[in-house]
């Protein structure tokens, strides 16, 4: 059995479904050109998992490889964005906070990629602020 919370998700239609066994790694706001234009938002909340912690349920979430090295996946049936994941990254699923029903429980720790932010999304609620990511700021 594994320790730690459990966590379930769900996309907007129900088709694909998760189960996450274990503890965030980390919750980030990233404003990157390439979540905007995935999201369709102007930035994208992440949670970091071990990938072993993921397990997917119902309809496989259907695969776009948005640039060399990077994996995302969303629903087929409605078009959720479910996860990213990206060689930089190894052992590791970004689900989207919004696809997992207990992410009130989750709290941003930081927004990322700031150097790409809408002028009109503020980042004024306390968080740090990464340029980039954190360890290219470094």
């Amino acid at each position: 059995m594994s320790e730690g919370p459990v966590y379930t998700a769900r996309c907007l239609c129900g088709a694909v479904t998760a189960e996450i066994a274990g503890e965030a790694l980390w919750v980030s706001h990233c404003h990157c050109p390439s979540c905007q234009k995935a999201t369709s938002a102007a930035f994208a909340t992440y949670v970091g998992f071990d990938k072993a912690a993921v397990r997917f349920m119902g309809d496989e979430p259907r695969l776009f490889k948005s640039s060399p090295g990077v994996e995302r996946r969303f629903c087929h049936s409605c078009g959720s964005p479910v996860s990213f994941e990206g060689e930089a990254w190894p052992g590791e699923i970004h689900l989207h906070a919004g696809f997992i029903n207990e992410s009130d429980q989750l709290q941003p720790e930081s927004h990322v990629y700031v150097r790409s932010r809408k002028p009109w999304a503020k980042t004024e609620d306390g968080l740090p602020t990464y340029r980039m990511f954190p360890r290219d700021d470094a």
